[in-house]
């Protein structure tokens, strides 16, 4: 299996403060409002700063695919047991034809159990991942044989490839999955990026253009810096060929795959070639009416990368698309009791207004949670890499 990994450089760079969900950005919390808000809940948030990286590291240039995904499953499920929850029914085609994107079947020879849906999604975002599947696929890559190991460039942009044997083992490596909140277990090794991590590729500007060195969105500067014509306040909405989800208006930049607000605009749409219009339209897992699932489940998931739109270090669809995991943990929201190891996400989905894209939108979700899966399909999350096996090869 192949990763490109954009290499972030500038150690030590200073971090961004932000009122979570406000569209706003200050040199350090003690310039921001003294008591922020989040409307609608008119309950205190804490300023946060983030986006702050003492090392250099590498991160995935594009989102795990459901290719790559696949590929995982038939290595480390070779006989189909699903032992450790990586496959639910509802990623089916048959029982989610908009969204399946990996079919099961039962009576397949060893490593040949799962499939794409339609060979369409091979080139898509994984979109059902919990933190806890995040991390043992990382686990089969970060136990697996590196092979090869590749240095790039593009314009300004440096990335190193590799391809990696995977490995079947998948409860430990850089991740301990006996433990109820999986960390870091090593400085070296393929892993799952941190807030700070994710935040920085996609946002921090070495060159110093935005706000304080950030930028509004991971596509461009937006309001963060001087409207142009090549820098608009929001960015342009992808638009999906309708049968095979490809990206159609790439040449309009800078774009990302998320749902517009304009009333009659086109939301990024588009239904498997192996299923019916109306299949797309009315058969989902949640029994929902028509209508409802219809304004409910509009947005899909895009080929990876054809968006083109590249982020300050050379990334590609940190905005919008699938929204991703990180491994970092936070407490719960509010103040919310409970045993659940909640952890952050960020960067919009395609069913999700363009505010989900901002440096400030950090959400968080339990790392394990069956119903957000059951009912949500945009959830992935890239990979990356850190220490000397970045720096000096394995």
């Amino acid at each position: 299996m192949t990763f490109t990994f954009a290499k972030i450089g500038k150690p030590n760079n200073p971090p961004a403060a932000i009122v979570p969900f406000t569209n706003a950005i200050y040199p350090n919390c003690a310039a921001a409002p003294a008591e922020p808000k989040v409307e609608p809940t008119n309950l205190p948030d804490p300023c946060q700063e983030v986006g702050s990286v003492a090392y250099e590291y590498g991160i995935g240039e594009v989102e795990v695919t459901v290719e790559q995904y696949v590929a995982f499953l038939n290595t480390v499920d070779p006989f189909g047991r699903n032992n450790a929850d990586l496959y639910t029914e509802n990623e089916s085609g048959a029982a989610w034809p908009k969204f399946g994107q990996i079919n099961y079947s039962a009576q397949a020879r060893p490593g040949k159990h799962y499939e794409a849906a339609a060979p369409e999604w091979n080139d898509k975002p994984y979109g059902f991942a919990d933190f806890l599947r995040a991390a043992r696929f990382d686990n089969s890559v970060a136990n697996g044989k590196v092979l090869s190991k590749t240095e790039t460039s593009l314009g300004e942009f440096n990335y190193v490839t590799y391809k990696v044997r995977l490995s079947r083992k998948t409860k430990t490596g850089m991740y301990d999955m006996t433990k109820r909140a999986p960390v870091r277990t090593s400085a070296t090794g393929f892993v799952i990026p941190s807030q700070n991590e994710w935040i920085k590729a996609a946002y921090y500007d070495p060159k110093g253009g935005g706000k304080y060195s950030y930028w509004q969105y991971p596509t461009n500067e937006g309001e963060f810096g001087k409207i142009t014509a090549t820098n608009p306040a929001v960015p342009f909405v992808a638009q999906l060929n309708p049968l095979t989800g490809d990206v159609t208006n790439a040449s309009t930049q800078p774009l990302a795959n998320f749902r517009p607000e304009e009333k009659g605009a086109q939301i990024p749409s588009w239904c498997p070639s192996n299923r019916t219009e109306k299949e797309c339209k009315t058969v989902n897992p949640l029994h929902l009416p028509p209508r409802i699932y219809q304004a409910g489940f509009a947005g899909s998931l895009s080929t990876v990368g054809q968006a083109k739109t590249y982020g300050p270090w050379g990334t590609l669809e940190q905005g919008g698309n699938a929204v991703e995991w990180t491994d970092t943990i936070t407490p719960p929201p509010f103040g919310a009791k409970g045993h659940r190891v909640w952890r952050r996400l960020h960067g919009g989905v395609p069913n999700a207004p363009v505010y989900q894209l901002w440096l400030s939108a950090v959400g968080l979700q339990p790392q394990k949670n069956s119903f957000f899966n059951y009912i949500y399909p945009w959830l992935g999350f890239r990979m990356g890499v850190i220490g000397t096996l970045l720096n000096k090869g394995s």
